[in-house]
C-alpha cells in the first residue's frame, strides 16, 4: 500500500535473543546486511504483516517469539532517487513508512529457515550489537534504525545505553 505522499506501508522486524543481540541478516547475493521488514497489504494489520514477513522471510512462526513492543508511530525514509524502481509507470513510491516490532525468539535458532518462499530474501544470518546495526545498514535507512532502536531500547535494557555500547554513526 503506498499513502498519498508516497510512502510504501512496512513493518520493521527487530528479533533479539536472550543476551540482547539482534538478528542481522544477508541480502540474497549481496554484501548488504538489514533487519527482516516486508509490505502491509491492503487487508492487513501491521501485526498479521510482522507475522507473514517473519515466516516468510526467515522461517519463523508465531510460536517461535514474544512481541515485547513496536514504535508507536511511523518512521519514515526516503529512497535516493538512484535506486527507485520505475517497474511500474504508475508506481510513486518515494520511500517506506514502517512500524517496527521488537521480537524476542523464544524458538530455537534452529527454527531459523531462511528459504520459505520461491525468492529468498536473505541467504545468511547472525547476530549483532544493538548499536552495531545502525553503522551498518544502507546509509539511507539510518536514521530510521537510530530512531525505532531508540525509541524500543527501554523494552529490552531497563537501563537503556548504560547497558548497551552506543553507535560511534547516530545519524
Amino acid at each position: 500500500m503506498i499513502d498519498r505522499q508516497g510512502f510504501r506501508s512496512n513493518v520493521g522486524i527487530i528479533l533479539c535473543n536472550d543476551a540482547g543481540e539482534l538478528f542481522w541478516a544477508r541480502r540474497m547475493g549481496e554484501d548488504s546486511w538489514q533487519f527482516p521488514q516486508g509490505g502491509i497489504r491492503s487487508d492487513e494489520t501491521p501485526e498479521q504483516a510482522l507475522f507473514r514477513e517473519l515466516e516468510e522471510e526467515v522461517g519463523l512462526t508465531e510460536d517461535h517469539v514474544e512481541i515485547i513492543g513496536r514504535t508507536a508511530r511511523w518512521l519514515r525514509y526516503r529512497i535516493p532517487k538512484r535506486f527507485l524502481r520505475h517497474r511500474r509507470p504508475r508506481s510513486r513510491c518515494i520511500g517506506q513508512k514502517q512500524i517496527w516490532f521488537l521480537l524476542r525468539l523464544v524458538g530455537g535458532e534452529s527454527n531459523v529457515s531462511l528459504d520459505q518462499c520461491d525468492k529468498p530474501e536473505f541467504d545468511s544470518w547472525r547476530w549483532i550489537n544493538y548499536w552495531e546495526t545502525v553503522d551498518q545498514v544502507v546509509f539511507f535507512k539510518r536514521s530510521v534504525y537510530f530512531k525505532a532502536l531508540e525509541e524500543l531500547l527501554p523494552l529490552i535494557s531497563p537501563n537503556g545505553a548504560e547497558k548497551l555500547p552506543v553507535s560511534s554513526n547516530q545519524s
